[in-house]
């Protein structure tokens, strides 16, 4: 391993997959198709993440668990990005997703394979490898089928021991474990917040959430902005009107944000002006992971940040 890389931002996919995309001219169930376009990527929202992380100059690190065949088309796409990376094999095989792209896309994702206790303690000692070269460490994305709910809050744990702050973005159970591991920041989006506190309210549950150990809890709405529960103040960001394209990777795009925010430690809305701006810029891109570079200009001086 080389020096330490100043300000990394490292990132944990802990449930990659090949991302594969299907271009048709209609969806008819039933029928045979003729595919017009394939498109294959490593896929994951931590990858996403360091993607976005890669092309605006911030060094990072992509670290995730990979097996079997598509295993290593990961590899070799991530070597052709020029991301850095370190992938873990690992006997379970890394799953595939599929989009049907007609009008819109219709999503087909396997739920990944289990990680052995053997794979878990060997990722936990990769990602620890790391950590002392690390400023931000980001989990990101699903959990591997069987995967206990404390997952991402041990990692939360291993960070802090080494004095390094934690962004998670997942829902449900894992999510409230990491607000109670103590994580600096999460980012789920509404559906992910109401299944980790059974309130339909996202500010009502971005609260609790929050009171649950959770340094700040930033909620995305997705055309409505982000909302912002942090030690130092509540606020909305919002833009006049929504951007037009794939949503895809916006939330990741906005991930990478604020984790370039903590690891800047900029005053909290500076860092969800740069998210809301990140994450529609990420919408006007083709594929998640990239920003359009033109709309990330344009719309900056265009979010609205209202304190609550």
């Amino acid at each position: 391993m080389e020096d330490r890389d100043p300000g990394m931002i490292l990132t944990v996919t802990a449930n990659p997959a090949l991302d594969v995309s299907y271009r048709v001219d209609r969806l008819r169930p039933g029928h045979t198709h003729r595919i017009g376009a394939v498109f294959e990527r490593a896929g994951g929202k931590g990858f996403n993440v360091s993607r976005v992380l890669h092309d605006q100059g911030i060094p990072t690190r992509a670290l995730g668990p990979v097996g079997g065949i598509l295993g290593d088309s990961l590899r070799a796409d991530l070597l052709d990005a020029g991301l850095p990376h370190d992938l873990l094999p690992v006997a379970a095989a890394t799953r595939m997703t599929i989009a049907v792209v007609a009008d819109e896309a219709t999503m087909f994702n396997e739920p990944g394979g289990p990680l052995s206790a053997l794979d878990w303690s060997r990722l936990q000692d990769l990602v620890g490898s790391y950590l002392p070269r690390t400023e931000v460490l980001v989990c990101s994305g699903s959990l591997p089928l069987d995967a206990p709910d404390s997952s991402y809050a041990d990692f939360v744990s291993l960070a802090a021991a080494h004095g390094v702050p934690t962004v998670v973005d997942v829902g449900g159970a894992p999510l409230r474990a990491a607000a109670e591991a103590g994580v600096a920041i999460v980012k789920p989006n509404a559906e992910e917040l109401a299944a980790a506190v059974g309130e339909g309210d996202p500010l009502t549950g971005a609260r609790q959430l929050h009171s649950l150990g959770a340094g700040a809890v930033v909620v995305s709405l997705g055309p409505d902005g982000l909302l912002a529960v942090t030690a130092d103040g509540e606020w909305r960001a919002t833009l006049p009107q929504p951007v037009v394209g794939n949503p895809t990777g916006a939330g990741d795009a906005a991930v990478a944000a604020l984790a370039d925010g903590l690891r800047r430690d900029l005053p909290w809305p500076d860092r969800l002006r740069l998210a809301v701006t990140w994450a529609g810029a990420a919408v006007a891109a083709p594929v998640a992971g990239s920003v359009d570079p033109d709309v990330l200009t344009e719309l900056h001086d265009q979010v609205t940040i209202t304190a609550l």
